[in-house]
């Protein structure tokens, strides 16, 4: 059998970090591919398995190897509480791409347009996993599978698509982005094939996107507040379309 470290150091340049438990946990959930599973305390994360997740306790009792506390700290950015941490393969990009141009589609595509934070992004998968959507496609240079994302989604890259495209190479359907100057999204009723665009925490969207856009919506905001956190507007958003039809007779957000 392989020593763990030596098998870590020779997958971790081409694999996805799954860091802590509950990343890990998810990961199984959804048909990862996880190779590789360490703790620093095996007893521990296995009574958490059999408290928090009966379903995969076994595919864990399976996996987990117990390392010293500092071989795991070596293999991970910071220690996570419940001292697990796993490595597993990144769905390939030909295989994503297949999912996001799938029609019909029975749930919407998110588009973070140049995101430039990796906990709102990873925060932005998580909701999106949730909700069922589609996927989360990213434009610009920040990595969605980046540990940092992977960390703040909880390991829910695969229970979705997640891939990083150009703004040229969004799939179809009609596109909503969000932009403070467009329609109250309460009069409108998102469809299913939707893809749903939000700009970047600080810039708003890009004119390449604002201007592919079919509709711009906003949603209902108190005067003189200035903007809501990214993963809250997408949760707005997403949670607009679940309830499947618009809201009629609603007049302005008051305080």
């Amino acid at each position: 059998m392989t020593d763990p470290a030596t098998l870590w150091h020779r997958l971790a340049g081409d694999t996805v970090l799954l860091d802590g438990f509950h990343a890990l946990k998810h990961a199984l959930r959804f048909g990862a591919e996880v190779p590789v599973a360490v703790t620093a305390d095996r007893a521990a994360a296995l009574a958490l398995a059999g408290e928090l997740a009966p379903d995969v306790r076994d595919a864990l009792a399976g996996l987990l190897t117990e390392v010293p506390y500092e071989t795991y700290t070596s293999f991970v950015p910071r220690p996570h509480p419940t001292a697990v941490a796993a490595l597993a393969v990144r769905p390939s990009r030909a295989s994503s791409l297949a999912k996001l141009a799938r029609t019909p589609r029975s749930a919407p595509v998110v588009v973070l347009d140049n995101p430039r934070n990796l906990g709102n992004a990873g925060a932005v998968i998580r909701l999106a996993a949730g909700f069922g959507a589609t996927g989360v496609v990213t434009t610009g240079t920040l990595d969605p599978w980046h540990p940092t994302v992977v960390r703040g989604g909880a390991g829910l890259h695969f229970a979705t698509t997640v891939e990083p495209l150009t703004a040229g190479e969004l799939p179809p359907g009609p596109l909503f982005a969000l932009d403070p100057e467009g329609d109250d999204i309460r009069g409108v009723k998102l469809p299913d094939d939707a893809v749903l665009a939000f700009g970047s925490e600080r810039t708003g969207l890009s004119a390449e996107l604002r201007a592919r856009a079919d509709h711009l919506l906003s949603l209902p905001m108190r005067p003189q507040v200035s903007s809501y956190n990214l993963a809250t507007s997408v949760a707005m958003t997403l949670y607009h379309w679940s309830c499947g039809a618009p809201l009629q007779g609603r007049g302005e957000l008051r305080g």
